[in-house]
């Protein structure tokens, strides 16, 4: 996890800009550079490097003596360059995982480049010898990259947008800077002025498709056909693998815990596998709550059981309400149910990085929209449409769950690793019929929960656990977590304010004084930027007017079964 940067064409003084580039400098806490292009005075990168892997040679931007004309800033981890450099024999300079772009696209390319990569990733790619500039994104967007491009070629490039927005240029940058699509990458003309223009932005891969990089994998083909034992059996494998992968590091690697399905899933392969790896220190779990809330309750049932190194972290409501303006502005969000759960995530990751020398961190985002584990997926027309709109939510988690899981820990310098986001393991839940991904009796990821009853990897009521939210999680069952923030924020805008909210913000208008309380804090530190939210998260098919599961009527807590 890191934080990049880069101007092209700039028509300002770039010690001036670089100025924009500090505002990242929490994804990076290990080190900075800034460096100016050799023959282009008004193109430079910048970059906060949180070390990894390689300590040593992992500085960027990343350029090697075979391609002097290259230079390459990324964000991410690349998890098959050791595969990719056995298939290929490329001979590599550094340790650093980044270095195989260099390498596949001297090879083949920018398309074959995007589409081998097995990992996370947001990339800036120059190449000076044919005046090129390439920016790609990974399949969900797990890490971020906005752009800005103005009407005359000046663009800049950074992991959020808040290191975008104060740029200074001599046309207006309004309403230009947006998130970079997940699963595209973008060509672009360098011109001898430094301006650039738009070539072409390609989609460069359907998380539905089998990614191209399965074919050097350190899984090989999997049985096929769809009998039940088949399939539970390829789910543990591609989980298993997907964990295994990420154990990459060179820090230490800690696990986000709610005691949920998901998380404890991930707690529970990942410490199986680094007792495998004999990896020489315990893992350190991680569970955040208010006193005797469901998630602290349940965590704690789990950690005993698989034996991790266990951390609870309680607050208070007005922790959590003092914490609402930071967490905004690290999210660069006003969405209502991602503000609520950033709160806790924000709180647990501030504990890590204050507390621990964790900063790699798993967690299980990914897993709800994939498995279909929202409680409205009960109420689903059809197997079909449920499919559906699982592919739906996962097209657009970077606007939701992964832009949380990633603000709320890279606010804090950690770096965050998702599983259940594995291109083939989501490649093959989503090739399954659809009528083996529904909930079944009563119960949501019931094909998921089933493929790990024999494992003993958790206790049973944790692995049948109904969904909780993890806004709702963290807060007691007699009062949840969106009701404290609801009863304090009744007291902060006024009755007219509200009556009035669609004039003031005609684009996604609030409707409740929560909703508006956000957006004026959001508005506060990036005035006039709302369709960074094309709209509110909410469930569907039925007639909610709250994001929250405990809202719906089929939500029962397990406290009262």
């Amino acid at each position: 996890m890191c934080g990049i940067w880069a101007l092209f064409g700039s028509d300002e003084c770039l010690s001036v800009q670089c100025l924009s580039a500090m505002k990242i400098a929490h994804r990076g806490p290990d080190a900075f550079r800034f460096e100016n292009v050799n023959g282009f005075t008004n193109c430079c990168f910048g970059f906060h490097r949180l070390a990894v892997v390689d300590q040593l040679y992992g500085m960027q931007p990343i350029r090697v003596k075979k391609f002097p004309y290259l230079w390459l800033c990324y964000n991410g981890e690349i998890y098959n360059f050791k595969q990719l450099q056995k298939q290929f024999g490329f001979e590599y300079q550094t340790l650093v995982d980044g270095e195989v772009i260099l390498h596949l696209y001297n090879r083949g390319g920018i398309e074959q480049t995007a589409s081998m990569l097995d990992g996370v990733f947001a990339f800036i790619l120059l190449d000076t010898a044919n005046r090129k500039v390439f920016l790609a994104r990974d399949t969900y967007g797990v890490r971020p990259l906005f752009k800005v491009l103005t009407d005359d070629g000046f663009l800049g490039v950074c992991s959020e947008a808040k290191g975008l927005i104060h740029l200074k240029h001599s046309t207006s940058l309004c309403s230009k800077v947006e998130p970079f699509l997940p699963g595209h990458y973008e060509v672009f003309d360098l011109k001898p002025s430094g301006k650039v223009a738009s070539v072409e932005l390609v989609k460069f891969h359907s998380y539905k498709d089998e990614p191209l990089h399965a074919a050097c994998d350190t899984v090989e083909a999997l049985p096929s056909g769809f009998d039940l034992e088949t399939v539970k059996s390829n789910i543990r494998i591609l989980f298993e693998n997907a964990v295994r992968k990420r154990l990459m590091a060179h820090r230490r690697i800690g696990c986000l815990l709610s005691g949920g399905l998901d998380s404890s899933l991930v707690a529970a392969v990942l410490l199986k596998l680094m007792k495998e790896m004999d990896v020489n220190y315990p893992l350190q779990t991680f569970a955040i709550g208010m006193e005797n809330s469901p998630d602290l309750l349940a965590a704690r049932k789990v950690a005993a059981h698989i034996g991790s190194e266990h951390h609870e972290v309680i607050f208070n409501s007005e922790e959590g309400i003092q914490a609402i303006e930071d967490v905004i502005f690290s999210l660069e969000t006003y969405d209502i149910t991602t503000v609520r759960a950033s709160i806790g995530m924000y709180l647990v990751s501030k504990y890590i990085r204050k507390k621990t020398d964790s900063v790699v961190i798993f967690s299980g985002e990914g897993s709800d929209e994939l498995t279909q584990g929202y409680i409205y997926f009960h109420k689903a027309p059809s197997p079909e449409e449920a499919a559906e709109e699982s592919e739906r939510l996962l097209k657009e988690l970077y606007l939701f769950d992964v832009l949380r899981a990633d603000r709320t820990t890279a606010a804090h310098g950690l770096e965050l690793r998702v599983p259940f986001l594995d291109h083939r393991f989501t490649s093959y839940y989503l090739s399954l019929p659809a009528e083996l991904r529904v909930p079944k009796n009563g119960i949501e990821k019931h094909l998921l929960r089933q493929s790990f009853e024999d494992s003993n990897l958790l206790p049973k009521e944790i692995l049948w656990r109904p969904k909780e939210a993890f806004s709702d999680g963290i807060a007691s069952v007699k009062k949840s977590w969106f009701s404290i923030l609801q009863d304090y924020i009744d007291q902060q805008v006024d009755d007219l304010l509200l009556e009035k909210a669609a004039e003031k913000y005609p684009f996604n208008p609030p409707r409740t004084k929560e909703s508006y309380y956000y957006r004026q804090i959001f508005e506060k530190h990036y005035s006039g930027r709302s369709s960074w939210l094309p709209h509110y998260w909410m469930p569907r098919w039925v007639k909610a007017t709250d994001p929250s599961a405990r809202t719906l009527k089929h939500y029962k807590s397990a406290t009262q079964e």
